[in-house]
């Protein structure tokens, strides 16, 4: 898992082009892009851009992908993100493949992540997270999904 900025999303080029091309593409990504599925490189790369409102947390499911790598960024709004190595969570739906996504009860203890205006989270297969939760108050979000073929 990483957190930062999108002002330093370059020390994340590291990651491979992918990463790289999917940051660049949040560099452009507003509060008032459109709703939808963004293809950046077909299904190799490509962005979900969504708006929803927060909720507690006791609400959301923590969830992990295989096939993907998630850049998770917020145009507008403050959500928290909770996350546990997936090794310490407790599946409680499987893996579904046609959707990419499994399911697991919260950990005992779990980081909370705040993810606002200017910042990114990328979470790879093995990090748990449990987005779209409410920080002191809610909000109304307008997220960036990046999904990175690993």
């Amino acid at each position: 898992m990483i957190l930062d900025t999108l002002v330093h999303a370059h020390c994340s080029h590291f990651l491979g082009p992918r990463f790289a091309a999917g940051l660049k593409w949040l560099a452009g990504f507003s509060s008032q892009t459109a709703d939808g599925r963004y293809d950046i490189q077909g299904d190799d790369l490509f962005v979900l851009v969504q708006s929803y409102p927060t909720v507690p947390a006791i609400q959301k499911n923590v969830e992990s992908h295989r096939i993907y790598a998630d850049i998770q960024s917020i145009a507008s709004g403050t959500e928290v993100i909770y996350y546990a190595p997936i090794h310490r969570l407790k599946v409680v739906t499987g893996y579904d493949d046609c959707k990419d996504i499994m399911f697991y009860a919260d950990a005992v203890e779990m980081t909370s992540l705040v993810l606002g205006l200017g910042s990114f989270a990328i979470f790879h297969p093995h990090d748990g997270h449990k987005p779209g939760c409410l920080a002191s108050s809610p909000s109304q979000i307008k997220k960036a999904v990046v999904k990175v073929r690993i």
